[in-house]
């Protein structure tokens, strides 16, 4: 049975739709909702055979654990217990919105949320369209993004059903995503750290927080208890395989492009993620592009990531080289789902003079 798809305009809200959407989740089933971030994949989150289907529909393995997401800061008590001071400044700051908290797992929520770990993963989405689900389901909703799993994360509703139509009930459209990437996850059992840069800078935390270690874990799978999504050495990834190359702007492009053009004697078509500013670089060359946005417009970049990828792989892409945008601001993001994307294939360029 296709998936039934209720459009819902995030101005003005049809109560009708987000009722019986609602009522889904209530009765066990599935419901893939927009978040300001990208779309997710909602069930119960008290509910643990209802949890277990999100696994199903996802193709995702029981070991990655799933966030939960809540109407208010005063309903977190539902979800987690000893809860620190510190979030209290943090939910001031950044609830709702694209900050995911790690917190001691309270007993109501179901092992399957959490992978069987003693932690839970909580967040505030900011998206009117999560906010008015949540409030009308009047349960915790967990909820991993609404894609099979590893794959490249949906942004827009047509994303979902190219990976998950006839497997859950109900899709909420609410139009495109509006950041992008994923929550910036942050764990607050022992000293903060974080485990997954995201829509959250690490400077927006570090100012509140002072210095911040951000998390260099890339397991395998099954290897290692996990406190949270994302934190996979294979994650986010197009079906093509993805080469990430780091470095200057000059060093990047020499790099990328001399590996392009022999992949292009070998008939192999490569396509290429690219920056505004390196498109004059790309002039009279029968490449396959796509552009991100501008290197300085890091928003821009993030919310056309997973949208462009996509591309690439629509056009037939047989590998796919991007390029870096640094690690400030949501460059720490980007950067962390394309190093992901690239499962290790990551290339180092040596600095050449930078000529823009």
């Amino acid at each position: 049975m296709a998936t039934t798809v209720f459009t819902v305009d995030p101005t003005a809200i049809n109560g009708e739709f987000i009722q019986r959407a609602a009522g889904v989740l209530l009765s066990g089933g599935l419901v893939a909702f927009p978040t300001e971030t990208v779309y997710g994949l909602g069930a119960n989150a008290l509910d643990a055979l209802a949890v277990r289907r999100i696994f199903a529909a996802k193709e995702r393995p029981a070991y990655d654990p799933l966030i939960v997401h809540l109407v208010d800061v005063a309903d977190l008590g539902r979800v987690a217990r000893d809860i620190p001071p510190l979030v209290s400044d943090m939910a001031a700051h950044f609830w709702p919105g694209p900050l995911t908290l790690v917190l001691p797992r309270g007993a109501d929520v179901p092992l399957e949320v959490t992978a069987g770990g003693e932690t839970v993963a909580v967040r505030v989405p900011a998206h009117p369209v999560a906010q008015a689900l949540i409030c009308a389901a009047g349960v915790p909703i967990a909820a991993p993004s609404a894609n099979r799993f590893g794959r490249l994360s949906p942004t827009c509703a047509a994303d979902v059903l190219a990976d998950l139509d006839g497997r859950i009930e109900v899709l909420l459209d609410g139009g495109p995503t509006v950041v992008g990437v994923e929550s910036t996850v942050l764990s607050l059992v022992g000293e903060p750290v974080i485990l997954r840069p995201g829509g959250v800078s690490r400077e927006a935390l570090e100012a509140i927080l002072g210095p911040l270690t951000v998390s260099e874990r890339s397991v395998l799978p099954a290897e290692d208890l996990l406190e949270s999504p994302g934190l996979l050495l294979q994650h986010y990834a197009p079906q093509a395989p993805l080469v990430l190359y780091i470095g200057t702007p000059s060093a990047m492009r020499a790099a990328y492009l001399s590996e392009a053009l022999r992949y292009q004697q070998s008939q192999t078509l490569v396509g290429l993620l690219v920056a505004d500013e390196d498109l004059p670089f790309l002039a009279g060359q029968d490449l396959l592009v796509e552009t991100v946005g501008s290197a300085e417009d890091l928003e821009t970049v993030a919310r056309r990531l997973f949208s462009a990828l996509r591309a690439l792989d629509a056009a037939g892409a047989e590998v796919i080289l991007a390029r870096d945008f640094g690690v400030t601001g949501l460059g720490l993001a980007i950067r962390d789902r394309l190093t992901r994307a690239a499962g290790g294939r990551v290339v180092e360029v040596p600095a050449l003079e930078d000529v823009r």
